[in-house]
C-alpha cells in the first residue's frame, strides 16, 4: 500500500497514511480518463441552439403565381427554404447532449486519475480543515503554506465545513468538493488535489473493486418486517367464504350423432 505524509495547516508532517492501492495505486486508464471527460464537458452544453423552419418564419402562404403558363419554375410559398429569409431545413433544434456512462467505467476513472495523481506527487493528504475564519486572506496564506507554486487546486472534505466553504469559492482556480460528487474531470481539470485524512481513507474503502461483502452479523441485526395480521373476524368471513363456494361443474359437450353429408 503507498503511504503518504499527512499534513497540517501549517505545512508541517503530523504523521503518514496508508491509502489503498487498489485506489490509489491502481494502473491508469487513459481511455477511460478521455471517456468520462467527454461525458462532462457534452452534459455541460447548453443546447439552447434553435433555427426557424418554414412554418415560423414570416411570410404569407399564399401561392406567388399560377403553377403553369408563366415560363418561371413553380413556387408555393415565400417561406421556401430556398428563398432569401426562408426557413431553414434540418436547422439545429433545442435538444440534451448529456448521456451516461456504465458505472464501472466511471469508477474505474476514477481509481486512475486518484492513481496519477499520486504517481505524479501531485496529492497532498491534509490532517482536517480546522479553519478558525471564513476569511478567504488567511486561507490564501494556508494554501500557500501547503503549496504554495499551483494555481490550480482541488480540495476534498468529508464533512459539511462552513469556514471552507466560504473561504474558498471566491478563489480563482479553486474547488471544493465532496467525495460523493467528486468526478474523472474535477481530477483532471486541476493540476493538484488537497484531500483530508477521513475523505481519503473513505475513498479507498468506497471504491475498491476487491472489497467485501457485508459480514453475516450485519445482516442478522438488520430489523425484520413483519406484515400485520388480520382481525379475527375478517379471517373467520375470509374461511366460510372459502368453504361456501363450490366449484363449478364443467359443461358437457354433446356428442354429434354423425357426419354430416353433403348433397348428393
Amino acid at each position: 500500500m503507498p503511504v503518504v505524509d499527512v499534513m497540517n495547516l501549517e505545512g508541517k508532517k503530523v504523521g503518514q497514511v496508508e491509502l489503498a492501492d487498489a485506489v490509489f495505486g491502481a494502473r491508469v486508464n487513459p481511455d477511460l480518463l478521455h471517456e468520462t471527460a467527454r461525458c462532462d464537458l457534452a452534459s455541460q452544453r447548453a443546447g439552447t441552439h434553435k433555427t426557424k423552419g418554414r412554418g415560423e418564419v414570416s411570410g404569407s402562404g399564399k401561392k406567388l403565381w399560377r403553377q403553369k403558363g408563366t415560363g418561371r419554375a413553380r413556387v408555393g410559398s415565400i417561406r421556401s427554404s430556398i428563398w432569401r429569409k426562408g426557413g431553414t431545413v434540418h436547422g439545429p433544434q433545442p435538444r440534451s447532449y448529456a448521456y451516461r456512462l456504465p458505472r464501472k467505467v466511471l469508477l474505474g476513472a476514477l481509481r486512475s486519475a486518484l492513481s496519477a495523481k499520486l504517481a505524479e506527487q501531485k496529492l497532498t493528504v491534509v490532517d482536517a480543515w480546522a479553519l478558525e475564519s471564513h476569511k478567504t486572506k488567511a486561507f490564501r496564506q494556508t494554501l500557500e503554506r501547503l503549496d504554495g507554486e499551483t494555481r490550480t487546486l482541488l480540495l476534498v472534505n468529508h464533512d459539511a465545513n462552513r469556514n471552507l466553504e466560504l473561504a474558498s469559492r471566491n478563489l480563482e482556480g479553486v474547488k471544493l468538493v465532496a467525495p460523493s460528487a467528486l468526478q474523472p474531470y474535477h481530477l483532471l481539470r486541476h493540476e493538484r488535489l488537497l484531500i483530508s485524512r477521513e475523505a481519503a481513507v473513505r475513498l479507498g474503502a468506497s471504491l475498491d473493486p476487491h472489497k467485501s461483502a457485508a459480514p453475516a452479523s450485519a445482516k442478522a441485526d438488520a430489523p425484520i418486517t413483519i406484515a400485520p395480521a388480520k382481525p379475527a373476524a375478517q379471517k373467520a368471513k375470509s374461511a366460510v367464504g372459502k368453504v361456501a363456494k363450490k366449484p363449478r361443474a364443467a359443461k358437457r359437450v354433446p356428442k354429434s350423432k354423425g357426419k354430416h353429408k353433403g348433397k348428393e
